[in-house]
């Protein structure tokens, strides 16, 4: 289990130097009002100019010691938190990447952006508040209070009675903070959420005239943020006003009780202004506990956040037992055996089974929300089947490392996306694939033409998410990056929605010439795009209603069929 914790302990020895100096300045800065003391009482009374500038560099002394050390250990400080935060994005950011599909629709992508960037924010500032006023504030105050003792003990009967009143606040605030900022995070993650949703879909947005509308859906959820966020910054700062009050009452005692002492001759002007001197040490640090206490609650809900993605489980881990081909199964490239599967109780796949060969095509076809997409993400395990199971070249997928697995295939996903980058590295994305293959890879998915006339070429750079290409554009781009890795397997899922049939029917050609030894799924809405496949599976509701060829299904498959006339005779276009 991560933990915050071990993250720190690998900068054990570099905390505790910062903290022995931290400590060592922290103390020299207390004997400056007894130093103080004694020069007024004592050394003063002699008129020795000698004594007293010894004791002023003594003083001078202490004071850069506790300036100094001060100094060292907030820079200490600071890169143990600079270096900690660093490794915890890193870890998390790479954790995100190895979650289930399921995992990730739990968390939800708003959620793990805000942990990676506002969640650890708050424990760098944590950890480097911990280091520089958590050792400080307690030498402060428990030496403070000794140090008052010794003094003047009287006096400091007055401390001890304003105790009992911080005591309660400070559990008090302590024990609302970590839920207050736990659920101002939640409200951060809605406000990602719709952030993220407006970027995305801001052409929409401005076609349909909804700006209005959206900015007064983001005002709402701001204002439930701005209303969290008040409300526990009111219940977290509550403490600094009371602290000071109290604190200061205290002092105000302090001064007249000394002041009549000292008229009595019970004690001396050097110790009252050395006890308020200590006094003052004191608020001070009882107002930085209020500070601390922000923070560490900010920060320990933050780092619960953090650790509750580091520490999920891997769903998805290699299982040996199934690891093997099974006898006489070798043959079959992909196989679903009555596979069942739901998102959240309805079934998504209800006892789906077909087989492909190697080199054999399948086609797939079905309304929408009858399964498709599903079931490519099942082939591809980024989620397990609740029954059934799904075999390729003849091995449980579940008995695949995720990386093994995956290298077989090159996928084109709905909505998949490309990077603001060249059109090469979009292609190649960063796999060890020469400009000879990549070029060959884009003149097959029909990418080339296009491509070749722009003035840069291959060089030519995308905007995000490829605004600057139309939709056919990117769809040939995105199959030309599936066909680059020389894939054992393709699945294509609705990537040829956008293209013209004249071009759809060459980019089929072209696979069938060209990867004869290549199994291929092919998921359309468009008949025809499918029709000509060695095999056609037809859903519907989850269900496979028919699988055959395209003259078999015309015989025997209603939905099939009615699909047909829908789209008019052909499908809408042939080869």
């Amino acid at each position: 289990m991560k933990s915050l914790g071990g993250y720190l302990s690998a900068h054990k020895k570099r905390m505790a130097v910062g903290l022995a100096i931290k400590s060592f300045g922290t103390v020299a800065e207390l004997f400056l009002p007894m130093i103080m003391a004694y020069m007024i009482d004592d050394v003063a009374p002699t008129g020795s100019v000698l004594q007293l500038s010894l004791w002023g560099v003594a003083m001078l002394a202490f004071a850069v010691i506790a300036w100094g050390g001060n100094v060292i250990a907030n820079r200490m400080a600071s890169r143990v938190a600079r270096d900690t935060t660093e490794v915890i994005r890193n870890d998390l950011f790479t954790s995100t990447l190895y979650l289930s599909a399921s995992q990730t629709d739990k968390v939800t992508v708003p959620s793990l952006v805000s942990r990676l960037s506002s969640d650890t924010y708050n424990v760098h500032n944590m950890i480097g508040m911990i280091q520089r006023l958590g050792v400080r504030v307690p030498i402060l105050l428990v030496g403070g209070v000794a140090l008052t003792f010794s003094v003047e003990p009287v006096l400091a009967l007055v401390l001890l009675a304003v105790v009992p009143f911080l005591t309660v606040v400070v559990i008090f605030v302590s024990s609302k903070g970590i839920t207050l900022y736990t659920d101002l995070q939640r409200a951060v993650d809605t406000m990602v959420r719709k952030v993220r949703d407006d970027y995305t879909g801001i052409r929409v947005i401005k076609a349909l005239s909804r700006t209005e509308y959206e900015k007064q859906g983001f005002a709402k959820i701001n204002e439930n943020v701005v209303g969290k966020e008040t409300k526990a910054g009111v219940i977290m700062s509550v403490t600094n006003p009371i602290m000071s009050v109290v604190l200061n009452l205290g002092m105000t005692v302090v001064v007249l009780v000394g002041a009549i002492r000292v008229s009595k001759g019970l004690a001396q002007v050097g110790e009252i202004i050395a006890f308020t001197s200590y006094f003052t040490i004191i608020l001070n640090a009882v107002i930085s506990i209020s500070r601390i206490f922000v923070n560490v609650s900010k920060g320990s809900a933050s780092s619960k956040r953090i650790c509750a993605v580091l520490n999920m489980p891997d769903e998805l881990i290699k299982d040996e037992t199934l690891a093997k081909a099974e006898e006489g199964e070798k043959s079959g490239a992909v196989k679903f055996e009555n596979v069942t599967f739901s998102y959240d109780g309805a079934p998504a796949l209800k006892n789906v089974s077909f087989e492909l060969k190697k080199g054999e095509s399948l086609g797939v076809i079905g309304a929408t929300g009858s399964g498709k997409t599903t079931l490519v993400a099942l082939l591809l395990r980024f989620y397990d089947c609740d029954k059934g199971r799904i075999l390729v070249d003849g091995i449980n997928v579940k008995g695949y490392d995720e990386k093994e697995l995956r290298e077989k295939f090159g996928v084109v996903l709905q909505n998949d996306f490309l990077m603001a980058a060249s059109v090469k590295d979009n292609i190649k994305f960063e796999r060890e694939i020469d400009d000879k293959d990549m070029k060959e890879a884009a003149s097959r998915a029909k990418a080339a033409p296009f491509v070749e006339a722009l003035e840069e070429g291959y060089d030519s750079m995308l905007t995000v998410r490829g605004a600057n290409f139309s939709g056919g554009q990117k769809q040939r781009l995105l199959i030309a990056r599936a066909l680059a890795g020389d894939p054992e397997i393709l699945v294509l899922d609705d990537s040829s929605s956008a293209l013209d049939y004249k071009t759809d029917a060459a980019l089929r050609a072209t696979l069938r010439e060209n990867y004869p030894d290549t199994t291929i799924i092919m998921i359309a809405q468009r008949i025809s795009s499918v029709r000509f496949a060695d095999k056609i599976l037809v859903l519907d509701k989850g269900e496979a209603v028919g699988l055959g060829d395209d003259e078999t299904l015309m015989k025997t498959c209603e939905v099939y069929r009615r699909i047909y006339e829908s789209q008019g005779e052909g499908g809408g276009g042939n080869d």
